[in-house]
C-alpha cells in the first residue's frame, strides 16, 4: 500500500535527521537560548512552504518566536533603458533594518535547493549585519544545483548553522507505478520536525539558566487566553521571553 510506504519513508527521514543532524539541534538550540538570555529577538521567516508558521504564537509554543516577512512592490512603467542599477540585496537590507534586527538576534528561515535567490540574500545580508543565521536545506538537493547569488555561495555555505532537512533532490520520495514524477514530500515534515527539535534544547536551557520562557496556551482552551494575555505577553514585553 502507497500509505504504509509513505509512513516508512517518513520514519526513515525522522532517523536520518536524528543520525545526521542532532549535534546541529543542540547548537542550534543554544544558539537560540543564549541570544534570548542576552535580550536578542528570534525570528522565523520563509521555511519549506511557511513551515515556520507552525511554531508562530501558538500552544505548547514559545512567545520568543516572532514572524518575520517583507513585501516591496514598485509600480514603474517607463520605458526599457540601457544599463541596470545593482540593487543586489537592497530589499533584504531595507527589510532587516526596518525590523530593528540587531547583532546577537537570530534569523531562521530556509530554502530546500539552497539557492533560492531572495532567501539567499537574506542570509547573506543578515550575517553582514551580525545576525545568527540558522539555515534549513536539502544537502542533497544544495550540492547537485549551481549558486545563482553573486557571492556565488549558496545558502549553507552562509549560515551560521546550515541544518540539512534529509530531503532528497527535488523533494519527492517515493515511486509510485503509473505516475512519472515522484510523491511524497520530505522537506516540510522534516523542517517542522528539526523546528521543534531545536525549540526543546533552547526551553530546556532557558530553564537550566533559571529563565522561565513564556509558553503559550491555546486560546481556545478555557482560561488560555487570559494567561497568554496576564502572564506570557507581560513578562514578553518585560523580558523577551
Amino acid at each position: 500500500m502507497l500509505l504504509e510506504r509513505y509512513q516508512q519513508a517518513i520514519d526513515d527521514l525522522f532517523k536520518k535527521v536524528r543520525d545526521t543532524q542532532t549535534d546541529n539541534i543542540i547548537k542550534a538550540g543554544e544558539l537560540i537560548a543564549n541570544s534570548v538570555a542576552n535580550g536578542g529577538c528570534v525570528f522565523l521567516s520563509s521555511i519549506c512552504h511557511s513551515t515556520e508558521m507552525d511554531l508562530i504564537y501558538r500552544g505548547g509554543g514559545p512567545i520568543f518566536y516572532k514572524h518575520f516577512s517583507y513585501n516591496l512592490k514598485v509600480e514603474s512603467g517607463q520605458r526599457k533603458r540601457d544599463g541596470k542599477p545593482d540593487l543586489s540585496g537592497e530589499n533584504e537590507r531595507f527589510a532587516l533594518k526596518m525590523a530593528d534586527m540587531r547583532p546577537g538576534d537570530v534569523l531562521i528561515l530556509g530554502s530546500v535547493s539552497g539557492r533560492s535567490l531572495n532567501i539567499v540574500h537574506l542570509a547573506y545580508e543578515a550575517v553582514k549585519m551580525g545576525i545568527h543565521v540558522i539555515a534549513f536545506t536539502s544537502m542533497e538537493y544544495a550540492t547537485q544545483v549551481d549558486a545563482v547569488h553573486p557571492s556565488g555561495k549558496k545558502l549553507h555555505e552562509i549560515a551560521t548553522i546550515a541544518m540539512d532537512n534529509c530531503a532528497p533532490a527535488a523533494e519527492a520520495m517515493l515511486d509510485v507505478e503509473g505516475i512519472e514524477a515522484k510523491f511524497g514530500a520530505a522537506s516540510g515534515i522534516a523542517s517542522d520536525y528539526i523546528l521543534w527539535s531545536m525549540t526543546s534544547v533552547a526551553v530546556e536551557m532557558l530553564l537550566e539558566k533559571g529563565i522561565t520562557p513564556g509558553i503559550l496556551k491555546s486560546a481556545n482552551f478555557p482560561g488560555g487566553s487570559e494567561y497568554n494575555t496576564s502572564v506570557v505577553h507581560t513578562n514578553y514585553d518585560k523580558y523577551g521571553w
